[in-house]
């Protein structure tokens, strides 16, 4: 599960799918866990929940390049695009509202974009958290 945004700007509205992998963590009760992953260049966790195993990975790059990121650690960890979660912002959705998106498109979204690149597919599962329009 990858939460991309920006990383070092916590706390605006792009970088919600990294504060929703921090509250993953928390209710997962792996929060203190995090650690630098220099080899994917992102900050990992791993965490069990209902029978599966995961992998949460905050990119450590810019929005436009958290798929170098994403493509790495799934060479690393051995995934592959269908077993990714983007977990990313959404301007077309109303503030808090959630969706998700089987493959297809980047929808304009940079860090979906980057991603695909980078893992030369789009079938990742997108979770897609609406930020509003300004």
């Amino acid at each position: 599960v990858a939460g991309l945004g920006n990383y070092g700007l916590r706390g605006t509205r792009h970088n919600v799918g990294m504060a929703v992998l921090d509250q993953l963590a928390r209710q997962l009760a792996v929060a203190e866990g995090w650690r630098a992953d220099r080899q994917c260049c992102a900050d990992v966790v791993m965490a069990a929940a209902h029978g599966l195993e995961l992998t949460l990975l905050k990119p450590r790059r810019f929005m436009n390049l958290n798929g170098l990121s994403v493509a790495s650690a799934a060479e690393i960890y051995s995934f592959h695009p269908e077993d990714i979660y983007l977990v990313h912002d959404d301007l077309d959705k109303a503030l808090g509202k959630v969706a998700i998106k089987l493959g297809g498109s980047a929808r304009g979204h940079n860090g979906v974009r980057s991603c695909i690149s980078a893992l030369h597919s789009n079938e990742m599962t997108r979770l897609r958290v609406g930020i509003g329009r300004p």
